[in-house]
């Protein structure tokens, strides 16, 4: 195989002597007398050597200079005889405020170099320039203070300025910058160079660019400051003190002539008035013409020396560091679109891109009554800053924060030491740029507050720059006064939860008539916590649903602006009810599915012997008539299909799942959910997508949930199962069919009671005497089913005696006797002998007990009163004889899945809604609540066939 691998070579690691030589990436040795150029890509003759021919890299030929012409011409290729002396480099060198001349106007090489002196008297008034080429106009404040080029003792130079010392000056600069997240200090070469006199100049002359760059070191130093420390800060509020003679600009306090405006002033509870005390002079619309739905931001933008360079739109994405399309970045300031970008960025390509800094001053643009275009200055919150131990820009009490105006996205500057050739040692970087809006509380036509941007800054020490890099991100957040929101959903989270204290009181009342006790005990206080578990689950869960939908349909639908959705941070009380309301929810769930699974229920077969058969006696060897044996089969029968309609529900579970997730991801409902307010279903893949909204996500998945399930209830209730198949009427019939009642107890006192007793005596027959039956009974030419003589009543609700209970649990003993302990049964064969007399006990039992025979455990049938069949309780206790009260509406459906819809939808409403606020996946959140209902489901079809076949002893073998 081929290798094509070439060995790293960095124009650094070349010696002295080497050159790195671009067309074999490699370095090369530098030929005789020559050294590396200053670049690294070529070779250069050494000091006092002449270049004869070059052509770059290695092709450099150099010849010693004679002794009497030891230097050499600027470009390289002569000798010359330099009076002055010469640099390292071998080159003439001339004395300050003289400039070097090697040749003739007319191009001649001189034999020897001149070093003519610059002019630096009155008319002339000029120096060389730093090339030293040229002699021109000497800086005007040494013209000022010496009437020359000269700015001799005693005064004082600085930053190429010449001031006089008598000058009241400003105090002596800290050419310091601080790096408080690091905990380093650095002396600026930047500030070391510029500071002194940007000040003085600032101070005496009132340059504005001098006035302008003292501004940008301090937003440098983060706005810092200190009444004792003389740095850029200190200075600027120095000068911004006693400057008050020049005027105000624009009518703005803070704003003095020929300073920039830095800060708002640091009265106590400034910020709060600058901030919520005049609104915005406008009003947006999220629907409308565009000059309406868009946030005209404009800021006016300085180099570091000071210098005005431009106003920038905001719309170009100038502050978003995160590289993005030209349309995903201006979605950022259309109105009510929250926006937010991060990302991370090498601090190679900052060094690269950002050499030098940029200051800006930021406006929101609008128009003012008479058409004219104005500024509303924007103003800056730096959470870097730190005025005193009274006003720090953290937290949210606004009589602590300093507001200031400039800022900053990448100061690549301050933090250079010692040469500002060189790469800086410490950069500071905007992290975190935020723009708040805020609307004005009450509003209805779309009024704002002035919006704030706040900046938080990260300071890196520069290491390795090609693998570091530094997280930032850039949010455009919309936000209202949410305390009257949050007021009123605590008002009626505490009436319903008191509502719902007294409704769980009712319905452990009712427990406790139901099981036929009277004593509060340990069991009554669990019973209360389990009842008020789930109404408060409802509770919670009525008041989210209802905040979802009104965020959603308040927030979607209006034009101009009236609310705007919470922060995610005021999210969170939302995000606890929802799960509050899954646990307590998830507990009556469970609750309510132990209960099921230990329901009594037994099989009443009605049927009795036709005629006797001839059956031989075991043991005694002869054949005696016996009565007729009654099949089983119809019992087992009606097994199964109890069995069957354990977990029939009011809605197709599947169908709802996937009705759901198919308005959500294929129709588009999931983007209303977006927290912007377009009600568009459909999005371009070219545009901004904006986060989401927790309480939008609820809201929007809950109200298809709930939406959904009531149009399948209403189709299966009005169409299906009245024209195709009502499973749980279905299995009324067939017990009357079947001539089998069924009769559960769910509390020990009370339960449910399907009279199944067949109007035409018998049910074991053949086909053709089946269909006669059925037939008489469709002309109504027999008996109506009833309990009751002349009545069709065959759902009852049923409230047993005490004795009534003792006898059935005596009768059961039997039943479960056989569960006891092996040294106290008798064997296999007799254990089953016992359980059939014990089945045709229990038989004998309550078919009498229906039939009246037993006058000590008698019952009556009577109406419930409307009171209680709303608080779902029994007023009258049954002491002497049972009750069994009239139910048209089939609600032993209770203790199947049937009947607790409403629990089992909200409970995967929950499930669903739980997942997907946990992973922002509504395919997730879909997935696993179908595999949960599975599973329920599966747990509860298995334990209740276990439960069935334990209590009517029908074997477990012929449930299918």
């Amino acid at each position: 195989a081929r290798a094509f691998s070439v060995p790293l070579q960095r124009p650094a690691a070349c010696g002295p002597h080497w050159y790195f030589d671009s067309s074999r990436l490699a370095c090369a040795p530098c030929g005789a007398h020559q050294r590396q150029s200053a670049g690294g890509s070529s070779c250069v003759c050494e000091p006092g050597y002449r270049m004869v021919s070059g052509n770059g890299g290695f092709s450099v030929t150099c010849e010693k200079c004679p002794e009497y012409m030891s230097g050499v011409t600027q470009d390289g290729w002569n000798c010359i005889t330099c009076p002055k002396g010469l640099t390292l480099e071998g080159k003439c060198k001339c004395p300050n405020n003289e400039i070097l001349v090697e040749r003739g106007i007319d191009g001649v090489l001189l034999n020897e170099a001149l070093c003519i002196h610059c002019n630096g008297s009155e008319q002339s008034f000029s120096a060389s320039d730093a090339s030293g080429s040229r002699c021109v106009r000497c800086e005007k404040t040494f013209i000022h203070v010496s009437k020359s080029c000269d700015c001799s003792s005693p005064n004082i130079l600085t930053g190429g300025l010449c001031f006089f010392a008598q000058e009241s000056l400003p105090p002596k600069a800290v050419a310091t910058v601080r790096f408080a997240q690091l905990g380093i200090t650095l002396t600026s070469a930047w500030f070391l160079k510029n500071l002194q006199s940007s000040a003085f100049a600032c101070w005496l002359y009132s340059n504005v660019t001098a006035c302008q760059a003292l501004g940008n070191m301090c937003v440098m130093n983060m706005n810092s400051l200190s009444s004792s420390s003389t740095d850029a800060c200190g200075l600027f509020q120095y000068i911004f003190i006693d400057t008050a003679r020049l005027g105000i600009v624009h009518s703005i306090a803070y704003w003095r002539h020929s300073l920039p405006w830095l800060y708002y002033g640091d009265q106590p509870g400034l910020a709060s008035q600058v901030l919520e005390k005049n609104n915005f002079p406008t009003t947006f619309s999220f629907k409308g013409r565009d000059k309406d739905v868009k946030l005209q931001f404009i800021a006016a933008s300085f180099d570091a020396a000071g210098n005005f360079l431009k106003w920038q739109s905001l719309q170009g994405g100038i502050l978003q560091l995160c590289p993005d399309t030209e349309t995903k970045l201006n979605a950022a300031y259309t109105f009510g679109t929250t926006y937010q970008q991060s990302c991370k960025i090498s601090v190679s390509k900052i060094l690269l891109d950002f050499a030098n800094p940029t200051f800006y001053d930021l406006f929101l643009e609008y128009n003012g009554d008479n058409g004219q275009q104005h500024l509303w200055a924007v103003p800056v919150l730096n959470l870097n800053l730190q005025y005193n131990e009274k006003f720090v820009n953290q937290g949210n009490n606004m009589n602590n924060w300093l507001l200031t105006r400039r800022f900053f996205l990448v100061d690549t500057l301050s933090g250079k030491e010692t040469d500002l050739g060189k790469p800086p040692r410490v950069i500071r970087i905007a992290s975190d740029i935020t723009i708040s809006i805020h609307l004005v509380s009450d509003a209805q036509r779309g009024t704002i507050y002035p919006p704030l941007m706040t900046v938080a800054y990260t300071d890196v020490l520069v290491q390795n720059p090609e693998t570091q890099s530094v997280m930032v991100s850039f949010s455009v957040s919309y936000e209202m006064n949410q305390s009257e929101a949050q007021i009123q959903t605590d008002i009626a989270l505490g009436v319903l939860g008191g509502l719902a204290v007294l409704w769980s009181l009712l319905k452990t009342a009712g427990w406790k008539r139901r099981t036929g006790s009277s004593i509060i005990d340990l069991q009554t206080v669990f019973k209360f916590l389990l009842f008020y578990a789930g109404d408060l689950a409802n509770v919670f869960f009525i008041i989210t649903v209802g905040t979802g939908i009104y965020w959603l349909v308040f927030f979607k639908a209006q034009q101009f602006v009236s609310v705007l959705l919470p922060l995610p941070s005021q999210e969170e009380d939302f995000v606890t009810y929802i799960a509050c309301a899954f646990s307590l929810k998830a507990l009556q769930f469970l609750q309510l599915l132990v209960s099921q699974l230990t329901i009594d229920i037994f099989f009443i077969d009605w049927e009795r012997p036709k005629g006797k058969v001839l059956k031989a006696v075991e043991g005694e060897g002869v054949i005696k008539s016996a009565a007729a044996p009654v099949s089983i089969w119809r019992t087992y029968f009606i097994a199964n299909e109890w069995n069957e309609i354990q977990t029939v529900r009011k809605i197709n579970p599947l169908f709802q799942v996937l009705a759901v997730l198919f308005f959500l991801e294929v129709v588009g409902f999931s983007n209303l959910a977006l927290m912007d307010a377009s009600s568009s279903l459909t999005r371009s893949s070219e545009s901004y997508v904006a986060p989401w909204s927790r309480i939008l996500r609820f809201g929007v998945s809950a109200a298809l949930w709930i939406a959904i399930a009531i149009l399948q209830v209403i189709f299966f209730s009005v169409f299906y199962e009245r024209f195709v198949e009502d499973k749980i009427s279905q299995f009324v019939d067939l017990c009357c069919v079947s001539n089998i009642s069924v009769f559960l107890l769910s509390h020990n006192c009370f339960g449910y009671y399907i009279h199944g007793r067949s109007v035409h005596g018998h049910a074991d027959t053949n086909m053709e005497e089946m269909n006669m039956n059925l037939k008489r009974e469709a002309e109504n030419l027999c008996s109506q089913r009833g309990l009751l003589p002349n009545t069709d009543g065959q759902t009852f609700q049923i409230s047993i005696s005490s004795k009534m209970r003792l006898h059935y649990d005596w009768i059961h003993e039997t039943l479960t006797r056989k569960r006891g302990p092996a040294r106290l049964l008798n064997s296999s064969a007799n254990t089953f002998e016992q359980s059939t007399r014990a089945y045709n006990t229990m038989n004998k039992f309550l078919s009498s007990f229906i039939d009246h025979v037993h006058k000590e455990m008698d019952y009556i049938v009577k109406d419930k009163l409307l009171l209680e069949r709303i608080l779902g309780m029994e007023f009258m206790e049954p002491i002497e004889k049972s009750i069994f009260y009239n139910d048209e509406g089939h609600s032993f459906s209770d203790v199947l899945y049937y009947g607790n819809e409403t629990t089992l939808l909200i409970f995967d409403i929950l499930f669903f809604s739980v997942v997907d606020l946990a992973s922002q996946s509504f395919i997730l959140a879909a997935i696993l609540t179908y595999l949960q209902q599975e599973i329920f489901r599966f747990i509860r079809n298995t334990l209740g066939q276990k439960n069935l076949a334990s209590k009517t002893l029908v074997d477990e073998r012929f449930l299918i």
